[in-house]
């Protein structure tokens, strides 16, 4: 885990309980202010070191989990944010636009599997952490801005 002290990161951690529910606490270790949006379930600004604890039923399928950069909203959240923004509202009720990086999960699925990954299909613009709190299960890490590395087309 020293590793992490060097990278500011926007980490999720997960938990499955004996209810019909999974909590997700999502963290900002950037050090910069990050709009956490969850799809579905909302979205809100997090500061450094600040945590978001998230309910999700079981059952839920094609979630996503990102975090948005440079965003302004005002009384009504409203507003825009540089990536990741969804249609300009606070509280995320769609996808967001790219590039985001991405945390994407299905619980209780076939055989009672869940499944979570991070993605770059819609492109890079935070580092993040994925971490199951199981013994079985293993942390997903995506640290490494990419986005000067390819061409833009890409």
């Amino acid at each position: 885990m020293h590793f992490l002290n060097f990278f500011p990161l926007f980490v999720f951690l997960y938990f499955l309980s004996v209810t019909h529910a999974a909590t997700f606490d999502i963290t900002n270790r950037c050090t910069y202010p990050v709009w956490a949006a969850v799809s579905p379930g909302g979205g809100r600004r997090l500061d450094s070191g600040q945590t978001w604890n998230l309910n999700v039923n079981l059952g839920t399928i094609q979630a996503r989990i990102w975090g948005r950069t440079n965003c302004n909203f005002d009384d009504n959240c409203r507003g825009k944010c540089e990536t990741g923004d969804c249609n300009g509202l606070l509280e995320c009720q769609c996808y967001g636009s790219p590039p985001n990086t991405l945390a994407k999960f299905g619980l209780n699925q076939p055989n009672n599997l869940d499944f979570i990954d991070i993605s770059l299909v819609d492109g890079f613009n935070i580092p993040m952490e994925f971490s199951p709190i199981n013994d079985g299960c293993r942390n997903l890490l995506c640290s490494t801005p990419i986005n000067d590395q390819y061409p833009n087309e890409l």
